[in-house]
């Protein structure tokens, strides 16, 4: 593992187990989030968002947890080695974002974009997510296995799987 693309819905636990990855295989971590948002939830510009993604594929090392545009997940994909696909059923994935989104009113989310208050924009998340479940989901998954010969494919189906795979990430 040298170049780990991480994906997957919100509220699925990926940080976590991105913070586990990058310490077990001494990766730089890389949040798409952080170079998507400018604070308070302005978008980047397309040049700027490019420019960083870039900057992160050209080393030799990398741990890409989010999304972005379609064009810059496939572009990862098309370089990473490992890809570790975070989809619990769709009712975890809404649970553990409400409680994310609850927590984050009193301690923050360091993990967040900066500048970005995570409460306010709740129900665009919620959005967001039965867009990406229902419309992004399959696409995904498609566009996953297409890559199955190209790198090793890791689908994490269960918060028990994430749990395991976080705790032993080989």
């Amino acid at each position: 593992m040298t170049r780990v693309m991480v994906i997957g819905n919100a509220g699925g636990g990926k940080s976590t187990m991105c913070r586990a990855l990058s310490t077990a295989h001494a990766l730089p971590y890389y949040a798409i989030d952080r170079i998507q948002w400018k604070p308070n939830w302005v978008q980047a510009s397309r040049s700027e968002f490019i420019a960083s993604h870039e900057a992160w594929l050209s080393q030799e090392r990398w741990l890409i947890d989010g999304y972005g545009s379609w064009d810059s997940v496939q572009r990862r994909m098309d370089m990473a080695d490992t890809i570790v696909f975070v989809d619990h059923p769709i009712w975890v994935h809404y649970w553990w974002a409400a409680k994310r989104q609850v927590k984050s009113l009193f301690l923050g989310r360091p993990d967040g974009p900066e500048g970005c208050p995570m409460f306010p924009v709740t129900i665009r998340l919620f959005k967001m997510m039965w867009t990406l479940h229902r419309d992004m989901r399959p696409k995904l998954l498609a566009a996953i296995e297409a890559h199955r010969g190209h790198a090793r494919i890791i689908h994490i189906r269960s918060p028990k799987q994430l749990a395991a795979f976080a705790a032993d990430p080989c």
